[in-house]
């Protein structure tokens, strides 16, 4: 039987030389999780797998097990014995995650290993700045390489104005305009695809997701379904899963997430800009609302910055902020929001101050 060659799914000699540390044992790629049991890809082909009684022993939290996109250490390459045994999971380069559903403050891995994350969002109802910073924090802090994808041209009667809107936000990450009612409409995404790269696609349900990877494959494998009166698609995606492209690459696929939650987060690179300013800002902890010599107001008074991405920025530090705190702490954050900075507070005492000298 033909071995297959697990380098067009991602191995690399990272990975190769950390694998070689557990001798006896062989490499394998998880391509479908379904509970507590994984489809994984090794050199003998696509076989079961589960997690050892040691390893879920030892594992501190959902994120240590196992995810599409991982590399394992396997104890065998065939089922015929049973399911094959997961024992290790290798050093993830990068990870895709969100905070888990429910109330509890865990962290939920969505997948790893990823080398480019395409932001989806389609030119019709669902275009939306504010997500795209969202999606963009995300995808910087999982050390992929993002890159925004607008699908559904056929749908924009002003691209160029689009386009603009987007540059102010893009943050340096590519953009690549798309549609699927064209037979080339997706050409410029295969650039960012070759042998033994990993891709992943996020975005809200229905922005063609399924169908631009349909395309990619060349057959119809995942389900898709027409966009309704509404604009808004219908959520074909249920599980994640790895699928191999015909080029050599693998793509994750990823339900689409309504709500994005902001567990792990690097809003400083998707807003260099704000950062930027701050560092002009007369004091170093400047909240910029009520502070003196504040170089984020003065860019929005000029119309240097607009109030909009302002709000986008504080709004998404405010979540990174809250995510994972207990009630006390909560309750701090809420009362220092409340009075302000030191700086601020300084301010208003020398304002009194000076005011009952009089």
């Amino acid at each position: 039987m033909q071995k297959i060659d697990l380098k067009k799914y991602g191995l690399t000699p990272r990975f190769e030389q950390e694998a070689s540390m557990y001798e006896g044992m062989h490499t394998a790629r998880v391509t479908q999780q379904h509970r507590d049991i994984y489809n994984v890809i090794c050199s003998g082909g696509e076989i079961l797998a589960s997690v050892s009684g040691k390893f879920s022993y030892d594992a501190k939290g959902v994120t240590d097990y196992p995810v599409v996109g991982d590399w394992v250490i396997i104890d065998r390459e065939d089922n015929s014995a049973g399911n094959a045994v997961i024992h290790h999971v290798l050093t993830r380069k990068s990870v895709f995650e969100r905070k888990a559903a429910g109330t509890s403050n865990e962290t939920q891995i969505i997948a790893s290993n990823i080398d480019t994350v395409f932001i989806c969002m389609s030119l019709n109802a669902n275009f939306n700045l504010r997500r795209i910073e969202r999606y963009l924090s995300v995808a910087f802090n999982s050390m992929a390489m993002p890159v925004i994808v607008l699908t559904k041209a056929d749908l924009c009667y002003d691209i160029t104005a689009k386009l603009a809107e987007i540059s102010e936000v893009s943050a340096g990450a590519d953009v690549i305009v798309c549609s699927s009612m064209e037979s080339d409409g997706y050409s410029d995404v295969l650039k960012y695809i070759t042998q033994g790269k990993t891709i992943a696609f996020i975005g809200s349900s229905g922005v063609g997701k399924s169908t631009l990877i349909n395309r990619l494959i060349g057959a119809d494998i995942l389900a898709t379904k027409e966009t309704g009166n509404d604009d808004k698609g219908a959520h074909t995606t249920t599980r994640r899963q790895m699928i191999a492209l015909p080029g050599g690459a693998v793509v994750v696929d990823t339900p689409g997430m309504r709500e994005l939650g902001l567990e792990s987060a690097d809003i400083s690179r998707t807003f260099e800009d704000i950062e930027q300013l701050s560092q002009m800002c007369r004091f170093k902890d400047c909240t910029h609302d009520k502070e003196p010599g504040c170089a984020v107001k003065q860019a929005i008074q000029s119309g240097q910055l607009s109030q909009k991405r302002f709000d986008s920025y504080k709004k998404l530090q405010s979540e990174i902020i809250y995510e994972g705190l207990n009630s006390r702490q909560l309750e701090n954050e809420k009362i220092k929001k409340m009075f302000g900075s030191k700086a601020e507070m300084k301010q208003l005492m020398k304002q009194a101050k000076n005011k009952n000298k009089y």
